[in-house]
């Protein structure tokens, strides 16, 4: 813990910096939840960070070490170093020397960032539909008519595939750990890995040395959902597969038709299809509605919607406007019991909008044992589990999304008691990988229409956020009075 007068210094250093909580966190690219920490005393900045948190309040080494209590390493690594599980495991797979990715990023840089120049959604979305041409039966892109409206995206699905209903609970959760097989994966380019990574060191994007589920099997009906996962290193899909949307958009960009990448990973709809042949890594990300009581200001009692703008740090649709919680799925101390779905939802929950940073794997790190154990959980997820009813979770639809074919589960979490918001509204704050939180009443159809219609929203988040608001539709009553959501255009 730090002391009284050197937590009074460290904000007052703060200030005469000219520097808002907020500010401090976007230059130290942390979220603000971080910095009350750190002037509340809590624990001090990790130690890469140190350097630059001494640069930006303008103090020396030694008058930062003053002001924190604590001895300031000699020799701290510099931000970049939280790339270096990348580089080696790049040398490796491709059989460099050690230290040749680090060298080339370095001869790369200063990398050309391409995050400003992305086309709208539906732009991705009809380029892929031409790209990939006629479907195969029984599937289609997602589609949706909210009058006037039609939307189209780049999420591949099927009939039985939507409005799934299914209660993320130990009967309809079923995805399941396998045994890790080895898939018929294309080799990574190395020329395309490099430019990614210095891509990553220039816009600070995450990239750990975490293990990540692979889909290899589903099995997906209305009121449950299975199939089979393995695990795969995060590394390995972000600098393979994922490469393919940052490929899509400096195409769009440049007004060309090739893609050289996604002729070698996923050249046609079999390919997609091929889940046990391809490198298949996806996400769970969810529509959160929060019931409210009636307010004299807002009127009748209604849902909150929350809505992320995502920000430019992260791995997959940044900048772009998606549901939250939004992740990868991925364990985080127990592979087997952290393939379910409901899983992934809960520890994103507590982390994308309750504040837990210990639950964030993007650090690479993960000390305790059981990090859900419920008496490590925040006070908001606490309090939701003390009482049955008072969260409901669900998924809502399932899809393969072709910007990168990656899989995912749309979800739906309801917080049903309208308590949750008076007591613990203040609490709700999203992390490091939103740039901004919006919110929307269920009451309001207008701006929910235009809502709609923005072209900045990544199609796996507009396709999770149309079926989560069909969902809301059948289970709220009179709090929903949203533009009826039909499939098909």
């Amino acid at each position: 813990m730090v002391s009284v007068r050197r937590r009074d210094e460290l904000v007052s250093a703060r200030k005469a910096a000219g520097l808002t909580q907020e500010k401090l966190a976007e230059v130290m690219c942390v979220d603000r939840s971080t910095v009350i920490r750190w002037e509340a005393g809590e624990y001090a900045p990790l130690p890469y960070q140190w350097p630059k948190l001494a640069k930006v309040l303008g103090r020396s080494a030694d008058e930062l070490r003053e002001l924190i209590g604590l001895r300031l390493p000699q020799e701290a690594p510099t931000p970049r170093s939280r790339l270096e599980p990348a580089f080696g495991w790049l040398d490796r797979h491709v059989g460099w020397p050690p230290g040749t990715t680090r060298t080339r990023v370095a001869a790369a840089a200063p990398a050309r960032s391409h995050g400003g120049t992305t086309a709208g959604r539906s732009l991705v979305a009809e380029t892929l539909a031409s790209y990939y041409g006629d479907s195969i039966p029984g599937h289609a892109q997602y589609a949706a008519r909210c009058d006037p409206l039609r939307i189209a995206t780049s999420v591949l699905t099927r009939p039985e595939w939507l409005d799934l209903a299914c209660p993320l609970t130990f009967e309809g959760d079923q995805l399941a750990l396998a045994a890790d097989g080895e898939a018929s994966r294309a080799k990574v380019d190395a020329a395309a890995a490099v430019s990614r990574l210095a891509e990553a060191a220039t816009d600070d994007v995450r990239i750990a040395d975490v293990p990540l589920y692979r889909l290899t099997d589903v099995q997906v009906r209305p009121g449950a959902v299975g199939g089979k996962v393995s695990v795969v290193p995060f590394v390995e899909y972000a600098l393979s597969v994922d490469l393919l949307e940052r490929e899509l958009h400096e195409s769009l960009a440049a007004g060309r038709d090739r893609m050289p990448l996604r002729d070698r990973y996923l050249p046609d709809l079999p390919a997609v299809l091929d889940l046990q042949g391809r490198l298949c890594a996806g996400g769970v990300l969810a529509l959160t509605a929060i019931a409210r009581p009636a307010d004299p200001y807002r009127g009748e009692a209604d849902y909150l919607l929350l809505v992320q703008e995502r920000s430019g740090r992260v791995l997959n649709a940044a900048r772009r406007l998606a549901v939250i919680p939004k992740s990868f799925h991925a364990p985080l101390a127990n592979h087997r019991a952290d393939a379910r779905i409901g899983a992934t939802l809960r520890r994103e929950l507590e982390e994308e909008l309750f504040g837990r940073l210990d639950v964030d794997r993007t650090t690479g790190t993960q000390r305790a044992a059981d990090p859900m154990h419920p008496s490590r959980l925040s006070a908001p997820m606490r309090w939701l589990n003390e009482q049955p009813g008072r969260l409901r979770m669900e998924c809502t639809g399932f899809g393969l999304n072709l910007v990168s074919g990656n899989y995912e589960f749309a979800s739906l979490v309801v917080i049903e008691d309208e308590e949750f918001w008076p007591r613990f509204g203040g609490d709700v704050e999203a992390n490091w990988e939103a740039a901004g939180l919006r919110q929307y009443s269920t009451l309001d159809g207008d701006l929910i229409s235009e809502l709609i219609g923005d072209e900045t929203w990544s199609n796996e988040g507009l396709f999770a956020f149309l079926q989560g608001l069909r969902r809301l539709a059948e289970i709220g009553g009179d709090r929903v009075r949203i533009p009826a959501v039909e499939l098909g255009c």
